[in-house]
């Protein structure tokens, strides 16, 4: 029973879906940030409300600023891509409008967006390919599996990069606090024989 309940939460943890709806005020503009990894494929379908007068931008970019989207006075439509690093992405929305000054009601936008495995259009895979349902079945399961393998690897990579990162930062330390000591025990015996030479040409001391 405790395999049972495992198996049936990994596909809802490792569900890569997506879904807001939020107002956007007119002559504003809105970021959303994902973290997406290495070779996913990525989908998404936007709605955004119509207002007179007014254009709403959208644009989808990288850490570096590429542009992997972009579609100016944006109503309603799909677009699709494939991250080629591990990066953070951003999806913005920009509202621009020729009106004068006075009230204009926000525009509302529906957004809905899937990576990985939920990404994929197995039904269209399954007509391609001519596959049964349970072997579509078993191909979602089997990229479900890679997903989380490649998930799983992933955290491993980032552990050992901060153990090692902790284990360099720890010897960086060590050999600073020697080489504070050395400067402490050498300013130490400087001052002691300063201090004897200064006595003894005050003659305080033989």
């Amino acid at each position: 029973m405790a395999r049972l309940g495992v198996l049936i939460l990994l596909p809802l943890l490792f569900d890569s879906v997506f879904s807001i709806s939020f107002f956007l005020p007119v002559r504003t503009r809105k970021c959303l940030k994902e973290e997406i990894h290495k070779d996913v494929l990525v989908t998404g379908e936007y709605e955004i409300s119509e207002q007179p007068n007014t254009k709403t931008n959208l644009k989808i970019t990288d850490s570096s600023g590429h542009i992997l989207y972009s579609k100016e006075d944006a109503t309603k439509g799909k677009f699709a891509f494939t991250t080629e690093d591990y990066d953070m992405f951003e999806v913005c929305f920009e509202s621009k409008s020729q009106m004068g000054t006075g009230r204009v009601p926000d525009q509302l936008i529906n957004l809905d967006m899937k990576h990985g495995v939920e990404a994929k259009n197995y039904e269209e895979i399954a007509k391609v390919e001519k596959l049964k349902p349970l072997e579509v079945e078993l191909r979602r399961l089997e990229d479900l599996s890679e997903s989380i393998v490649n998930d799983f690897a992933y955290m491993k990579k980032r552990e050992e990069e901060m153990r090692d990162t902790n284990e360099s930062t720890n010897t960086r330390v060590l050999y600073f606090s020697i080489f504070s000591m050395c400067c402490l025990i050498g300013l130490a015996t400087w001052q002691v024989f300063y201090l004897r030479r200064f006595f003894k040409a005050k003659k305080l001391i033989e």
